[in-house]
């Protein structure tokens, strides 16, 4: 055990004895500037000879982030995983490492899942033991036991504090200056495309550089379930999705969202990802009049892309036949934009246009990147 795991039960022993709580329990919030004051006290009577670094590294395990705040600050951690108190990877230009830190004790890891879900306004029991949020700069999954296995599974996703651009893209060699110009051609016509991939390829990082192309005239309403999307303009406006784990408020799902949006005199519609029931008012929409739509769909190539859709259209009208959803998508479609990632390095894999429907299914032109 290390010095600074043993000043840690040492400081836990204490303050537990002193107060006469169980220490499983975080303080009520107005005894919390008081525990900070024992802490620190603590920290120069009982502890003086431990070097600056840890007792910092200590308050941060009573007080905010723990091993995380390290990782929470350095910019090129894009990614981190906590698979229970004791295991913590983090991405870094695309590959994953182990950290060399952990939480103290499961207890002060249940105490900052409940810090986090606290200030990020979300809730997670065993009544609901997932949830999804945002929490500062990152998208937020938790999920706890019984469904998780080992402790509670915690993934943190950094949100780019400056969205991306075609051009930060050409920077970084993630496509070509030709492949570039077929996007940017595809977004000045208004033409409606998709931008797949399996997870982790940046699609969502994508479509917010595609957003960028746009005109500061032009009104685009961006249905999320949670927050990722740059809005591109003032004239523009965002649509959440709401979830209430208490059951306090009604549900609304990215269906209804989309149905109000068709009242906000959008010129574009973009959907954040595809993913369910509102695939079919989605594609509804783009094949009646709204034409230069944009959104992310879970594939590793537009052919799958295209089955995948079909799927997700069914389950929201299981009554129409495929030959229906098929003539569907053709008219709402015209190109699907495939991401990939390779030795860790994000990269344009290809660019399809839809260009005929025949009995057999879509025709797909490849074009040339």
């Amino acid at each position: 055990m290390t010095e600074i795991q043993i000043a840690y039960n040492k400081i836990v022993q204490h303050i537990g004895h002193n107060n006469n709580i169980d220490i499983s329990s975080l303080p009520a919030a107005d005894a919390h500037n008081d525990l900070q004051s024992q802490v620190k006290k603590l920290l120069s009577e009982q502890h003086s000879n431990l070097p600056n670094k840890a007792k910092e590294r200590l308050t941060h395990e009573f007080f905010s982030a723990g091993p995380l705040e390290t990782l929470i600050h350095d910019p090129e951690v894009t990614e981190i995983i906590v698979n229970g108190p004791e295991t913590i990877w983090y991405e870094k230009r695309g590959e994953l490492h182990e950290f060399d830190d952990h939480f103290f004790s499961p207890i002060s890891f249940q105490n900052f899942l409940q810090r986090l879900t606290t200030e990020s306004r979300i809730q997670v029991h065993l009544d609901r033991p997932f949830t999804d949020g945002y929490w500062r700069q990152y998208r937020v999954h938790v999920i706890i036991p019984p469904l998780a296995q080992g402790g509670a599974h915690l993934s943190l996703r950094r949100h780019p504090e400056n969205p991306w651009s075609l051009t930060r893209l050409e920077d970084v060699g993630w496509a070509s200056p030709k492949a570039l110009k077929t996007i940017r051609d595809m977004i000045k016509n208004k033409m409606t495309f998709l931008i797949i991939g399996s997870t982790g390829t940046g699609k969502t990082s994508v479509l917010s550089a595609c957003m960028q192309e746009l005109k500061s005239t032009e009104r685009v309403v961006i249905i999320e379930d949670t927050s990722e999307i740059h809005l591109p303009n003032k004239l523009s406006v965002k649509l959440l999705a709401r979830q209430d784990s208490q059951g306090l408020l009604s549900n609304i799902d990215q269906c209804e969202l989309l149905k109000q949006s068709l009242r906000m005199r959008p010129d574009r519609i973009v959907m954040g990802e595809v993913r369910g029931a509102e695939a079919k008012d989605l594609i509804m929409a783009f094949s009646t009049g709204h034409s230069g739509g944009m959104g992310t769909l879970h594939a590793d190539n537009a052919r799958q892309a295209l089955y995948r859709l079909e799927m997700l259209i069914q389950m929201g009208a299981p009554q129409w036949s495929v030959q229906a959803i098929r003539h569907l998508i053709y008219f709402g479609v015209q190109g699907i934009i495939t991401v990939k990632r390779v030795n860790g390095h994000r990269q344009l894999a290809a660019i399809h246009r839809i260009t005929t429907l025949e009995e057999t299914g879509f025709c797909l032109e490849s074009l040339e990147i």
